[in-house]
């Protein structure tokens, strides 16, 4: 009997969670991907074009392709050594481009279309198939809009136009607010289980649910609903929160009392790692620190150890699935 399984997210985090759950074939996977990027290749693309964002896209594609390696070194090559929107971008974001050209407009077409090309037999939804760009305000006031404009950091300098040393406090969508895909609603409300995150809490995650209909959508639905927080803070969006503060958001954008569990990481991350990301980017891990704000809350936390940390702190695709497994397979009450 096949799991409909709803997963909300957007950037390279979704990717390990989609990664990881197709290995279960009794899974029947619908990928709910944020459309509100606007920076990189992707806006480049999006801006000269005029097509819904393709990067977030092409990475969910990519995970559930049956050749996962090669497609994702496909999709990420690019002819450096070119000039212009097209010479240097992203072949999966070219592809996505071109397909969309050749089904004259209809986006969710040719994105059916590359993913019978890649032999991806689940379904990769836009959120919204409307032209959408996220706002956001931050703790002194300052209102920023634009992804590209809010994801500044000393890796990515851009035109900074506020202090990132402080946290994001509410977001919207600018302008056009973009309605729910049906596709997208008809998945949350089939699914058993919807999965939420890991992902940047404001530029990955709240642009989905932003989207007008998604509140009511995750009301209606009876799944139970999974929120897999990050394993580290990111500086200009959520350089002071703690774990209770990622879930105290999430909560304001589906209303209290809708999360079944929240999966938060415990595994160690080496000192060593801890003190080049505080160096470098001014993040920190998130980890429970008091047990006692978690009393009476409607949803479960689960403790694991769900990171890599190797090279740099991301979660763990098969660490992260095994948990998901415990959960849907009915292991965790």
């Amino acid at each position: 009997m096949s799991i409909n399984i709803a997963c909300i997210g957007g950037w390279a985090w979704t990717f390990n969670v989609l990664y990881g759950l197709k290995r279960n074939l009794d899974y029947n996977i619908s990928a709910i991907i944020a459309m509100a990027d606007n920076g990189g290749t992707t806006g480049a693309i999006r801006d000269k074009y005029g097509i819904l964002p393709p990067g977030d896209l092409r990475r969910a594609i990519a995970a559930l392709a049956k050749n996962t390696e090669m497609v994702r070194r496909l999709f990420e090559y690019s002819f450096k050594w070119e000039e212009g929107v097209i010479g240097s971008n992203k072949i999966g974001n070219i592809l996505l481009t071109a397909l969309v050209d050749i089904c004259e407009g209809d986006y969710e077409k040719a994105l059916k279309a590359m993913s019978d090309m890649f032999d991806v037999r689940w379904d990769i939804i836009p959120v919204t198939l409307e032209d959408v760009h996220l706002a956001v305000e931050f703790e002194d006031g300052t209102i920023v809009v634009g992804e590209k404009n809010i994801d500044i950091s000393d890796k990515n300098p851009g035109e900074r136009s506020h202090n990132i040393d402080q946290n994001i406090t509410r977001a919207w969508l600018e302008g056009n607010p973009g309605t729910l895909n049906p596709r997208a609603r008809k998945a949350i409300l089939d699914a058993d289980y919807i999965i939420i995150g890991p992902g940047d809490l404001y530029t990955s995650i709240a642009p989905n649910l932003l989207s007008l209909g998604m509140r009511e959508a995750l009301d209606e639905t009876e799944a139970k609903i999974i929120y897999v927080c990050n394993a580290m803070t990111k500086r200009g969006e959520t350089t002071n929160m703690e774990v209770i503060d990622f879930i105290d958001t999430i909560e304001h954008y589906i209303d209290p009392g809708k999360l079944d569990y929240v999966i938060v990481n415990n595994g160690h991350i080496s000192d060593e790692i801890v003190t080049k990301y505080k160096a470098q980017e001014n993040k920190k891990p998130l980890k429970i620190k008091e047990t006692g704000l978690f009393r009476g809350k409607s949803y479960k936390v689960l403790e694991r150890d769900i990171v890599n940390d190797e090279d740099y702190v991301r979660h763990h695709p098969i660490k992260l699935s095994h948990i998901l497994e415990e959960i849907i397979g009915g292991w965790v009450k």
